[in-house]
């Protein structure tokens, strides 16, 4: 079972282009043929990579865009001779590029070092991690054009490096060279600002991915893709992950961690002693340092805590749903409770909501903590609130 460290350097790679071979880039779904007439907005920037030669009827250009010419590719004006292939004559139009998001988890890819698309395994990531974190390697594949949004509610958008066209940029200097040169702002739009750093993470308990402050945003993509809505979750009382966009069934484990905890060492334990086991087949683990921000009576401070989150789920259906996931934070905690000090773990806490006949149960004991909270809550501003009276009356307090 061959999966990455958690530490190692991840690689995600921008999934559209603008080439001009890319048949869903013409309003008419195919490339325009001889007898076409070719028609870029004026007001619209674009960048177009273009691999071949095409002779054209007639083509109007952006007032502000390029053409990206690979060897023997370019244009040439149609002789009017009888093409079988393209008797349509009609108009083409390119489609507009302008509303890819740098913040839409479903146009990112995780890929290896080559460029080559990983498969799909046992791993996956919560929603803000599937866009790139501060610490990931950006490829935008060679041979090809794009254009993206950085719209962000952060001003600077940090990365370890970025591969345009087949150049990887890995110091901040490379990258400051290349936002000078003619073709950074016809790909690169918005208010966020790409920051090229060249350093990974520098803690072996892990660093948080840094999407945090756009996880409105991520999700609001995330949902127009899908429908504009999570879908409806099997199990009564969804678990809601820091850094994911809708509820789901099966478990969490929250870790809280000394500094003798590395998050890489941990994964691959976890990974070869519980999820290989055949009995966790179709589960799926995702694992990384999160930030969970703290509260006091129901108000939200602005200091946050770091902690391990582990987020468990299952391909079981029906009554089903979860129960994988859930024996498998079972083992989890069982393995925290008897190893944790020597793996660096202080402490671990497990929620769990799945599709069994339960998990109402859970979901209600859920609700009777919350409810007690709130009413031991109330019952301190109470007596907070009566010990001022209490004092003012006696003089004690103006």
């Amino acid at each position: 079972l061959l999966l990455p460290a958690a530490a190692a350097a991840v690689y995600k790679q921008w999934i559209p282009n603008t080439n001009f071979e890319t048949t869903s880039n013409w309003d008419k779904g195919r490339v325009p043929c001889a007898s076409d007439v070719v028609h870029f907005e004026k007001d619209k920037v674009v960048s177009v990579f273009v691999k071949s030669p095409y002779a054209l009827t007639d083509m109007y250009l952006p007032l502000n865009g390029e053409f990206v010419l690979a060897a023997g590719a370019g244009f040439t004006a149609f002789d009017g001779s009888w093409d079988p292939g393209c008797d349509s004559g009609e108009t083409v139009r390119f489609a507009d590029a302008e509303q890819h998001s740098w913040f839409d988890p479903t146009l990112w890819q995780d890929v290896f070092p080559s460029g080559e698309l990983k498969p799909s395994g046992r791993m996956f990531s919560v929603d803000e991690e599937r866009v790139p974190c501060r610490y990931d390697d950006v490829i935008f594949p060679a041979e090809t054009s794009f254009r993206v949004n950085t719209d962000s509610s952060q001003q600077v958008i940090h990365l370890r490096s970025i591969s345009v066209m087949g150049q990887a940029l890995s110091t901040p200097e490379s990258w400051a060279g290349y936002l000078q040169g003619p073709s950074a702002p016809l790909q690169f739009h918005g208010n966020g600002t790409l920051q090229v750093t060249g350093t990974g993470c520098p803690d072996k308990s892990g660093c948080a991915c840094g999407n945090a402050p756009d996880g409105p945003r991520i999700c609001a993509a995330l949902l127009r893709a899908s429908g504009k809505q999570c879908p409806v979750p099997v199990c009564q009382s969804p678990l809601q992950p820091l850094g994911h966009c809708c509820g789901v069934c099966g478990a969490t484990v929250n870790l809280d961690f000394t500094p003798d905890f590395d998050l890489q060492k941990y994964q691959d334990r976890l990974v070869q002693e519980l999820l290989s086991q055949p009995k966790y087949t179709g589960v799926q683990m995702a694992i990384s340092k999160v930030h969970k921000a703290q509260t006091f009576l129901g108000i939200v401070s602005r200091s946050s805590t770091p902690l391990i989150q582990i987020v468990l789920i299952d391909d079981r259906a029906g009554a089903q749903t979860g129960t994988a996931a859930e024996q498998l934070a079972a083992d989890i905690m069982e393995d925290v409770a008897q190893h944790g000090e020597a793996l660096g773990i202080s402490s671990g806490k497990m929620e769990v909501a799945t599709g069994s006949t339960f998990s109402g149960q859970r979901g209600s004991h859920t609700l009777s903590r919350i409810t007690a909270g709130t009413v031991m809550g109330l019952l301190f501003g109470l007596m907070f609130l009566g010990g001022i009276i209490f004092l003012y009356r006696k003089g004690k307090l103006r």
